[in-house]
């Protein structure tokens, strides 16, 4: 059997040190700013409380995605050492990454014959598709090879769920997924949507809660409802957040209390500046296992 490595992208909005200790290699996607191009590169050349702090003043950020050459840079060095790879992209229900990652697959695999690429369309995103790449890390780490292991990711994949909530409707305003008349009356009467991220990887409103409370208290609901094994529930949860670090420890101190098989702690990462672009600061979300897969 041969060695094989993980790779994914910037977008799974994990530390760069989480990354490094799973031994997962990243390829990076940008944002623009004011004309300027930047590398999302998880917060090592700029923080969070900075990034968030000039979308306040008014800056709107605009993204785009990693490039086949981009990705070719970050896998090509494992194909050449003789290792095969697995590389997991963010969701093709929210961008053109995945659309890259083939177009870089097709090429290696023509001047690289012998070694294996796969290529995994998580449908995931945000610290969910983190998620993800943290438990193929794990089973890879545990022995699984790299063709069960991709067996796998697309068997469990729409396992992983997503709910998210935002005290920021402008944003999502912008992005298209609320009209400008339902942000100007959600944002006056404290409305706040619940998403998630259906089986296509598409972001989808699916309750809208009255004020960020109630919608704590949805999103708790929907992981006691959802969550593999209920009560007993014992694989990791992740939060991440665009600078609503109370809401966020205030989901993870419910999900603590109810679920004390739980592997670890909750995590809380922050939303990486391309996904961050399109929420804006306020928004929190909520990342778990669940035994059912996601519907439309």
């Amino acid at each position: 059997m041969f060695e094989f490595v993980i790779t994914c992208c910037s977008t799974c909005d994990l530390s760069a040190a989480h990354l490094k200790a799973l031994g997962v290699d990243f390829g990076t996607y940008h944002y623009v700013i004011d004309g300027v191009d930047h590398l999302d590169d998880l917060y090592q050349s700029i923080t969070p409380a900075k990034f968030y702090g000039d979308i306040d003043a008014g800056a709107m950020p605009t993204t785009s995605q990693v490039t086949p050459e981009e990705l070719i840079s970050v896998i090509e060095p494992h194909l050449k050492a003789g290792k095969d790879v697995l590389h997991i992209e963010f969701s093709s229900g929210l961008s053109g990454g995945y659309a890259s990652a083939l177009a870089a697959q097709k090429e290696l695999k023509e001047k690289y014959p012998k070694r294996k690429l796969y290529v995994v369309d998580s449908l995931a995103a945000s610290s969910g598709y983190g998620l993800l790449v943290d438990k193929a890390a794990e089973l890879k780490a545990g022995g699984m090879g790299i063709d069960e292991l991709r067996d796998w990711l697309e068997k469990n994949k729409l396992r992983l769920r997503h709910w998210f909530f935002s005290t920021n409707l402008q944003h999502f305003k912008r992005g298209g997924r609320i009209s400008g008349a339902s942000a100007a009356i959600g944002t006056l009467l404290g409305v706040c949507p619940v998403m998630d991220v259906n089986s296509e990887g598409k972001l989808i409103v699916r309750k809208k809660a009255m004020g960020k409370k109630k919608a704590i208290r949805e999103m708790f609901s929907l992981i006691c409802a959802q969550a593999e094994g209920g009560a007993d529930y014992c694989e990791k949860v992740y939060i991440s957040t665009s600078m609503a670090y109370d809401d966020a420890k205030a989901v993870a101190s419910l999900v603590e209390g109810a679920f004390p098989k739980m592997c670890g702690k909750v995590e809380i990462n922050d939303i990486g500046t391309v996904i961050g672009s399109h929420t804006g600061p306020g928004t929190v979300a909520l990342f778990f296992f669940s035994g059912d897969e996601r519907g439309i």
